[in-house]
């Protein structure tokens, strides 16, 4: 029988499926040629499906995301690998 309390982290839990679902749309317009970070930035500034490709369901991922959390986790992320 257990007898600590286990905890988990649903923010951290967040983060990891953000993180793939952008690691999925990355590699997914690498692949189809384009220039992945442009193509994403053009996204998140405005929203648009289009800039992502449908190979892969990378739209269709990105799309369930919150823009902004999308965008709080690649701050954090960014300013927490200049540390």
């Amino acid at each position: 029988m257990l007898d600590k309390t286990i905890t988990f982290s649903l923010e951290r839990e967040r983060e990891e499926n953000i993180r793939s679902i952008l690691t999925i749309v990355y590699d997914t317009m690498k692949e189809k040629g384009y220039n992945p970070i442009n193509q994403i930035v053009g996204y998140i500034l405005s929203e648009d499906p289009t800039y992502i490709s449908t190979q892969n369901n990378a739209r269709k991922l990105i799309s369930r995301l919150d823009r902004d959390e999308l965008l709080r986790v690649l701050l954090k992320s960014y300013l927490e690998d200049q540390k």
